[in-house]
């Protein structure tokens, strides 16, 4: 006894804890292949990251390589940003060995392409600049456009300068300032149809300018093309307020440029003070100093530099600008904090990102990828007239994973959230369900053997329930409980069998007096004698049935044939015994045979007649109305009164349903048109409900007999 106990208490706690190590298992496994998945998502990412960061940087390698072939970023290669920016306008090293100047489409084509022009907003916009062969002599190019009306020309003999549109320049270097003063003389010959002005503007020394007889400087020269249209488009060339576009090229000779290129037989080229020498242009309208564009002025853009490069890096790649030859320059710049050699080294800009977790950004870095240790650099050689250069771009991998971590951080949560939800729902189990099923086991199993000890319960098999599990275990106590409610049920049954026992011996009892009264009142002529009949069929239909509807529902009906409009006239004619006044029959009164029960059909439009009683209008008759045809006969009951309720227009036939709330307490309890209904379909025919306009109509519809 005491070792098959100590089995029993064994298997008992194996099952007690058996779905237990199975749910935390489940559960442990969730745990590890969500985190797995998320390591998994991120390693794919990073290498999809990386294969993007790859592609884009050899995209900018290839950007920042065709831009620096470009004569835009020649000038820029060319003329490196200088330490200290200034305002002033000054002279660029230009990617040509000089510019026609004389040939206006030449002149717009070389600094369109160098990307020269520094803009003064809607004033105009100057390029200044020297060629980049010494042979082509010491000048400086200026050229640019600004807005004004028509230009007024100087008359030559006129010492007055002041009463033409001029331009004044002035160049500063090396101690010395030379500044000229260069009024417009347009051109005797005619010009084209619509080709617009064209003129020379002729220098002359500024201190010697107002003097009588001034000789102009025979190397300055100078042009200037005035388009033949207005800037607005619904103005006139010759409205006031008509302001058109003038393009103009100057070159200025520099005698210090000019003598030190004969001072050596190898001179120096570009000037090393190139960056410190100052170009000032101002253009003044006649008889006023209010300049139409002044070179003094902010610009409001400036050519393409080295620094703007840097907008085309990503966040931690560096590119370093080194010259060839020439390290003169490059070990000034090495004195001043850059690596020696280099023009230039620029860094792409590392965006200020929401920080990351540092155990993330480790686990991110250590995740492999294909080729990740392999270093990205590029390095290219870009050649100009002057110089050779070594663009060296290095990537910075480090970004990807950087940028990759901000991302996981914020994922992070997400799968915080998903393993607290596994342990959310885990303890909801471990809590709530498996401690509740355990402490139900105990109990049943007390309650299984409790009931056991009181009869011979084991005739029932439920070996295809059982299962050594607390779930098997409760379904064998189930089955034990179900077995008493079996017995319960029989026992019911055997009590309800006992009481439709007593329900006929009632009616029997009832029938007795039924038949006695039958028997006085039995003559045809006798009014009493239908309605004893009907009694009569009550009690065989309700007396020995559960219920009232099961009893309408099993009732067998003896369908023969009847005439069916006579019918109707005694119906019609005997309704104000019942308590229903003003029944009219209206019909043919030829014999119209159906198929019916006579006593049910009667029953039927008794039926409809109290319901059509009860809410018709006071004063108001009731009609039936009788069609026929081939095959069916219609019966049309109205009555004049409200509608009914759409919400109980498709109920109304259902048991119990009526739309008084002390129906029961009138007798009415939703009945009487659940029978007819039921009489209706039980002889074949069918019974419907339908609103009018002045009130109901009930309409039966019966099979025509032979």
């Amino acid at each position: 006894m005491t070792v098959t106990a100590g089995h029993e208490m064994g298997k008992f706690l194996l099952a007690s804890y058996r779905l237990r190590i199975l749910f935390r298992g489940v559960f442990l496994l969730l745990a590890v292949a969500t985190v797995g998945l998320a390591l998994s998502v991120l390693q794919q990412e990073k290498q999809l990251s990386y294969n993007n960061y790859q592609a884009s940087f050899n995209k900018t390698r290839q950007q920042i390589s065709a831009t620096l072939r470009h004569p835009a970023g020649q000038l820029a290669l060319l003329n490196p940003p200088a330490e200290n920016s200034r305002a002033s306008l000054r002279p660029l090293l230009l990617p040509y060995s000089a510019i026609d100047f004389d040939d206006q489409n030449k002149v717009q084509q070389a600094i369109a392409m160098s990307g020269c022009l520094v803009q003064y907003g809607n004033a105009g916009a100057l390029c200044s600049g020297i060629g980049n062969n010494p042979w082509a002599g010491g000048f400086i190019y200026i050229a640019g456009n600004f807005n004004s009306s028509q230009l007024v020309s100087h008359k030559r003999g006129n010492e007055s300068l002041t009463q033409a549109h001029r331009l004044k320049v002035s160049v500063s270097l090396r101690g010395q300032t030379y500044r000229w003063i260069a009024p417009f003389e347009e051109e005797t010959a005619p010009a084209r149809q619509n080709q617009g002005s064209r003129g020379r503007w002729t220098g002359f020394n500024e201190s010697e300018a107002n003097r009588p007889n001034a000789r102009p400087v025979r190397d300055f020269r100078g042009w200037a093309w005035q388009q033949a249209i207005c800037n607005q488009a619904d103005l006139d060339d010759k409205d006031e307020g008509c302001q058109k576009n003038t393009f103009f090229s100057l070159r200025l000779p520099i005698p210090v440029l000019q003598e030190a290129l004969f001072e050596k037989k190898r001179p120096v080229w570009p000037p090393q003070d190139l960056d410190q020498m100052e170009v000032s242009l101002t253009v003044l309208p006649p008889d006023s100093e209010q300049p139409l564009l002044d070179s003094k002025n902010l610009p409001t853009a400036t050519p393409f530099s080295l620094k703007d490069l840097q907008a085309n890096l990503m966040p931690g790649e560096t590119l370093r600008i080194r010259k060839r030859d020439g390290q003169d320059r490059a070990d000034k710049q090495g004195e001043q904090g850059k690596p020696p050699g280099d023009l230039i080294n620029l860094t792409g800009v590392v965006e200020q990102a929401e920080e990351s977790w540092n155990i993330i950004t480790r686990l991110i870095r250590r995740l492999p990828v294909d080729e990740y240790d392999i270093p990205l650099e590029s390095r290219e050689i870009i050649s100009t007239p002057l110089a050779n250069y070594d663009v060296l771009l290095t990537g910075d991998v480090r970004s990807v994973s950087k940028s990759l971590s901000v991302v996981a951080s914020r994922v992070a949560w997400f799968v915080g959230a998903m393993l607290l939800a596994l342990t959310l729902a885990w303890l909801l189990i471990e809590v709530s369900i498996i401690r509740r099923i355990t402490l139900l086991t105990k109990r049943a199993v007390s309650v299984s053997k409790t009931v056991k000890s009181a009869g011979d319960l084991d005739r029932f098999d439920v070996s295809d329930l059982r299962s050594p599990d607390e779930l098997g275990v409760l379904a064998s106590c189930l089955h034990d409980l179900l077995r008493r409610v079996r017995e319960d049920v029989e026992r019911e049954a055997i009590r309800t069998e006992q009481e439709k026992e007593m329900w006929h011996a009632v009616g029997h009892e009832i029938m007795s007096p039924l038949q006695s009264l039958m028997a006085l009142h039995g003559k045809p002529d006798d009014q009493s004698n239908r309605y004893i009949s009907r009694m009569q069929q009550a009690i065989r239909v309700l007396y020995g049935s559960a219920s009232p509807s099961e009893a309408f529902q099993s009732t067998v009906l003896q369908v023969s044939e009847i005439d069916i409009a006579l019918f109707l006239k005694n119906v019609a004619s005997n309704a104000p015994m019942v308590g229903i006044p003003d029944v009219f029959y209206q019909g043919a009164d030829e014999v119209v045979m159906v198929k019916a029960d006579e006593y049910s059909l009667e029953d039927v439009v008794t039926h409809v007649l109290r319901n059509a009683e009860r809410y018709r209008l006071p004063g108001t008759a009731i009609s039936i109305t009788l069609h026929s045809s081939e095959t069916t006969a219609t019966i049309s009951i109205h009555n004049s009164g409200p509608h009914i309720p759409d919400d109980l227009i498709d109920k109304i036939f259902e048991y119990g349903v009526s739309d008084q709330h002390d129906s029961a307490a009138n007798g009415n309890r939703g009945q009487g048109l659940f029978v007819a209904k039921t009489y209706m379909a039980k002889m074949g025919g069918t019974i419907s409900v339908q609103n009018v306009s002045d009130g109901v109509n009930f309409i039966l519809s019966l099979q025509r007999g032979i």
